[in-house]
């Protein structure tokens, strides 16, 4: 039985956080297989996708391993591979990774798709969406990628009305036409989302984030989505998307070990 190549790191360090041992993709790569296995430290910032790393680890062939670096917000997942001092991560769709990209320079690239999720509007108070409140408040994510799908959500439901003339995926408050429960947008950090379902009337959130309240979006949300465009993938930057390490990433995370891990939560599909 093969024995699991993960190692978890549960606080990160400028220290502590680059690449283990020799680099997954340096020019001596071969070498390093043969003397040493390569280390891949691979950040998430929650679950289940620090699930899907370890699993992922369970499942990484010989002559790699895979090293959980957990980190709090999903800008760091980012930067600390940018800048590479990971090598991959896990935690997001592919319009938040080119935002990202754009806004820093960066050179992230998709590499493997792996889950896709139910998103949902949730409320502390309300059990339908047709009775939301004149005035009501309303909690979206403060990132264009998320806020342009909340947006999209509500115009779908009747709650707005985008100008139809705008790409609804790429929508900002700026582009609601209508507004006929006069509501009140509050626009949060998808991390600070679960805060603010305690005060707001109608809060849009990630399945793996309201898990904490609780919540799940098949029993809880007020309007639910799911959208292929925003499957979950694996990202490394563009230098190392034709590695042989990253081949091997790719295999690890479309292995029966994560199939297991996604199939076994209900609130995420297979997206391989």
């Amino acid at each position: 039985m093969r024995t699991s190549r993960l190692g978890v790191l549960a606080v990160v360090t400028a220290a502590t956080i680059a690449l283990a041992g020799c680099s997954a993709s340096g020019g001596d790569e071969s070498d390093a297989v043969a003397d040493a296995p390569v280390v891949m430290k691979v950040a998430a910032v929650t679950a289940p996708m620090t699930d899907v790393v370890e699993a992922a680890g369970e499942a990484i062939e010989d002559g790699y391993e895979i090293e959980l670096v957990e980190v709090s917000d999903y800008v760091t997942a980012n930067t600390i591979v940018n800048d590479g001092d990971a090598y991959a991560n896990f935690s997001q769709h592919v319009p938040y990774m080119e935002e990202f990209n754009a806004e820093n320079g960066g050179t992230l690239v998709e590499v493997q798709p792996v889950y896709n999720f139910v998103i949902a509007f949730y409320s502390k108070t309300l059990d339908d969406i047709v009775d939301l409140p004149e005035g009501a408040t309303i909690a979206v994510p403060n990132d264009s990628s998320n806020l342009g799908r909340a947006l999209k959500l509500l115009d779908a439901e009747g709650v707005i009305a985008l100008d139809p003339d705008v790409d609804p995926y790429a929508a900002t408050l700026d582009d609601i036409a209508e507004n006929p429960k006069n509501a009140e947008f509050l626009e949060v950090p998808i991390g600070s989302l679960n805060a603010a379902y305690e005060e707001a009337d109608l809060v849009f959130q990630w399945p793996s984030h309201i898990a904490a309240l609780g919540l799940n979006p098949e029993d809880d949300g007020l309007i639910t989505e799911l959208d292929d465009r925003f499957a979950l993938y694996v990202a490394v930057r563009e230098a190392d998307a034709e590695s042989a390490a990253t081949a091997a990433l790719k295999r690890a995370f479309a292995s029966d070990e994560v199939r297991e891990v996604i199939e076994s939560n209900g609130t995420i599909d297979v997206a391989w």
